[in-house]
């Protein structure tokens, strides 16, 4: 079975709420969408990384200077 599909889509605007690992955003139509998820080492960690209450009790403010925070 042959099927075709004509689209004209408008977006005026697109607020996206929160991204994960196995997020999907989608405009139109599509066949098929296969789930696949890759995590790759690359900077050669050997360890976790420090969770945010760590990192926030040992910088402060003065060493954060004037870095800008996006809040998502």
């Amino acid at each position: 079975m042959i099927i075709n599909v004509h689209q004209t889509i408008q977006i005026h605007m697109v607020k996206i709420g929160g991204i994960t690992n196995s997020s999907v955003f989608q405009i139109g139509t599509s066949g098929i969408i296969t789930p696949a998820s890759y995590l790759y080492n690359t900077g050669g960690f050997t360890e976790p990384a420090p969770t945010t209450t760590q990192l926030s009790n040992e910088i402060t403010e003065e060493e954060l200077g004037e870095a800008s925070f996006v809040p998502l």
